[in-house]
C-alpha cells in the first residue's frame, strides 16, 4: 500500500510541480509569428498583390520609346543607281493618355480593393496559424499529462501484480486473480506506448508550426474577452471576421471589373510626339556625277489621336457578361463565407461551453473515482471485494483523469477558435512582444506611387527557419520495474 501511494504521489507531483525553465504560449506564438513559413509566404504574396496597383496605374501614365539602327547594303539592284550603301536611323516617341473610357481608373480601384482584401486574408492566415499553434501547444500538454497518468497506472498495476502474486503464493488468492492482474498490466503497457507515440507526434507538429522543440510547457493564460452569449459572438464575428471582410472587398472589386469591361466600347484619346533622324553616311546617290542628294534627314511631329471602336467581333459584350457573372459569383461567395462564419462561431461557442461543463463533471468524476478506489481497496483487504474490482476501479480513475485533461485542452482550443472566428485572435489582439508587428500597409504605401522603371529590389531571402537540424522527439519515461511472472 505504501509503494502504491508513493508511485501515485510521485506522478501527481511531476504533473503539478512548476518547471524551473518552461516555454510559454506567448513564446510559441511569437516564434510562429516570426518564423512560420506559411505566414511569411502569405506576407510575400500580399506584397505581390500590392504591385497590382502600380501595374494598373502604369496604363494611365506617359510612355516613351526609342529605337536605333544601322544598315549595310552589300548587294544592290542593278537599276538602283542612287541607293545608299549604308544608313543609320534613330527615333523616339512619347505618348500621353488623356482619356481611356474609365478603364484605368476602375482598374486601379479594383486593384486597391483587392489589396485590402489581401490584407484581410493575411489577418485570417495569421489567426489560423495562431489557432493551430494553440491547439498543438495544448496537445503537447495534454499528451504529456496522459503519458504520465498512464505511466503511473503501469506502476500501480505492477505493484498490484506483485502483491497479487505474493498473496497467491500463500494461498490467499487464486491463479485467476494473478492472470487478471497480469492481463491488465500488459494492456496498460500497450496503452502507454500508444500515448507515447501520440505525444511524439504532437511534439513534431509543434516543431513544424513553431520552429523549435517544445520544452516543459507552462499552462496557458486565461483567454480574454470571451462572449457571454452566442448572439454576441456572432455580432462580433460579422463585424470583425477577416475572412468575411475579405469576401466583401472582393465583391466590391468585382463591381469595378464590370466598369472596366464597359470601357472597351468607349473612345480613347491620347497625345503623342515623335521624331526620327536618318543618315546615309554620304552614300545616297551612288556614283552619279554632280549628285546633290541630302545625306541627313530629320522629321518630328506632335498630335492628338482619338480612337472610337465600332465593331470588335462581340468581344466587349462577352467581357462585360463575363465580369457580371464573376461579380455574381463574388456575391454568392460572400454569402457562403457569411454562413460559414456564423456556423463556425456558434459551433465554437457551443464547444467551448460544453467543454467547460465537461471539465466540471470530470473534476467531480476524478474525485469520486479516487474515493471509490480507496474504498474498494479497503473492502478488498477484508475480503468484500475482488482483485478485478480493484482493477476496474483503477481503470475508472485513469479514464476520469484522462477525460479531465482532454476536456481542459478542448475548452481552451475551442475558446481560442471562438476568438479567431470573432476576429480577435491576431498579433495585435494578443499583444505579442518580441519585436515590431508586421504591417502590410507599410509596403503598400511604399510601392503605391512608384513609377520609375528601374526601382527593383534585391532578390528575397527566406524568412522562415528550417527544422532539418531538430532532433527526433521522444516521450521518455522512467524504467518499468521487473515483475516476476508467477505460473
Amino acid at each position: 500500500m505504501n509503494r502504491r501511494r508513493l508511485l501515485i504521489g510521485t506522478a501527481m507531483l511531476a504533473m503539478l510541480s512548476a518547471p524551473v525553465q518552461a516555454d510559454t504560449l506567448r513564446d510559441a506564438l511569437v516564434a510562429a509569428y516570426q518564423t512560420n513559413p506559411t505566414l511569411s509566404g502569405a506576407r510575400a504574396a500580399q506584397r505581390a498583390t500590392d504591385e497590382n496597383v502600380a501595374i494598373a496605374k502604369a496604363d494611365g501614365r506617359p510612355s516613351a520609346t526609342s529605337d536605333f539602327g544601322f544598315q549595310e547594303n552589300f548587294i544592290r539592284s542593278a537599276n538602283s543607281f542612287t541607293a545608299p550603301l549604308r544608313q543609320s536611323t534613330a527615333g523616339g516617341s512619347i505618348t500621353v493618355p488623356i482619356y481611356s473610357g474609365g478603364a484605368v481608373k476602375n482598374a486601379v480601384q479594383a486593384a486597391r480593393t483587392r489589396v485590402e482584401a489581401g490584407q484581410f486574408d493575411l489577418r485570417a492566415t495569421e489567426a489560423s496559424i495562431f489557432s493551430n499553434v494553440v491547439a498543438t501547444y495544448m496537445d503537447v500538454i495534454r499528451d504529456t499529462a496522459i503519458v504520465k497518468l498512464n505511466r503511473a497506472n503501469v506502476g500501480v498495476l505492477s505493484v498490484n501484480l506483485e502483491a497479487t502474486s505474493d498473496r497467491f503464493e500463500i494461498g490467499d488468492l487464486t491463479r485467476t486473480d494473478v492472470a487478471q492482474s497480469e492481463s491488465r498490466l500488459e494492456i496498460a503497457k500497450s496503452d502507454l506506448e500508444t500515448v507515447r507515440a501520440r505525444l511524439i507526434a504532437s511534439k513534431e507538429n509543434y516543431i513544424a508550426l513553431v520552429g523549435n522543440e517544445p520544452g516543459d510547457l507552462e499552462p496557458p493564460p486565461p483567454l480574454p474577452n470571451l462572449p457571454e452569449t452566442p448572439d454576441q459572438a456572432v455580432d462580433l464575428a460579422l463585424t470583425f471576421n477577416p475572412d468575411l471582410l475579405a469576401a466583401k472587398e472582393r465583391s466590391e472589386a468585382a463591381e469595378f471589373d464590370i466598369k472596366t469591361a464597359r470601357s472597351a466600347n468607349k473612345p480613347t484619346v491620347s497625345t503623342y510626339a515623335q521624331g526620327r533622324y536618318l543618315n546615309y553616311h554620304g552614300t545616297l546617290g551612288g556614283n552619279i556625277a554632280g549628285s546633290t542628294f541630302v545625306q541627313e534627314q530629320s522629321t518630328a511631329e506632335v498630335g492628338v489621336r482619338a480612337t472610337m471602336p465600332i465593331y470588335q467581333g462581340g468581344r466587349p459584350a462577352a467581357q462585360i457578361r463575363q465580369a457580371q457573372a464573376r461579380s455574381g459569383q463574388a456575391y454568392e461567395q460572400l454569402i457562403a463565407v457569411e454562413r460559414d462564419v456564423i456556423s463556425q462561431t456558434r459551433a465554437a461557442y457551443s464547444s467551448w461551453r460544453a467543454s467547460e461543463q465537461v471539465i466540471q463533471s470530470s473534476e467531480r468524476a476524478v474525485a469520486a473515482a479516487s474515493l471509490s478506489l480507496e474504498g474498494v481497496r479497503a473492502e478488498n483487504s477484508v475480503g468484500n471485494r475482488t482483485i478485478l474490482d480493484i482493477l476496474n476501479a483503477e481503470q475508472e480513475l485513469l479514464n476520469a483523469q484522462v477525460q479531465l485533461v482532454t476536456a481542459r485542452r478542448n475548452a481552451y482550443v475551442a475558446g481560442f477558435s471562438l476568438l479567431a472566428a470573432m476576429g480577435r485572435a491576431e498579433a495585435r489582439d494578443l499583444g505579442l512582444e518580441g519585436g515590431p508587428l508586421y504591417d502590410p500597409a507599410v509596403n503598400y504605401d511604399r510601392v503605391d506611387d512608384m513609377f520609375y522603371d528601374y526601382q527593383s529590389e534585391p532578390n528575397p531571402e527566406p524568412q522562415a527557419t528550417r527544422t532539418v537540424d531538430s532532433q527526433p522527439q521522444k516521450a521518455e519515461i522512467e524504467p518499468l520495474p521487473e515483475i516476476p511472472t508467477r505460473r
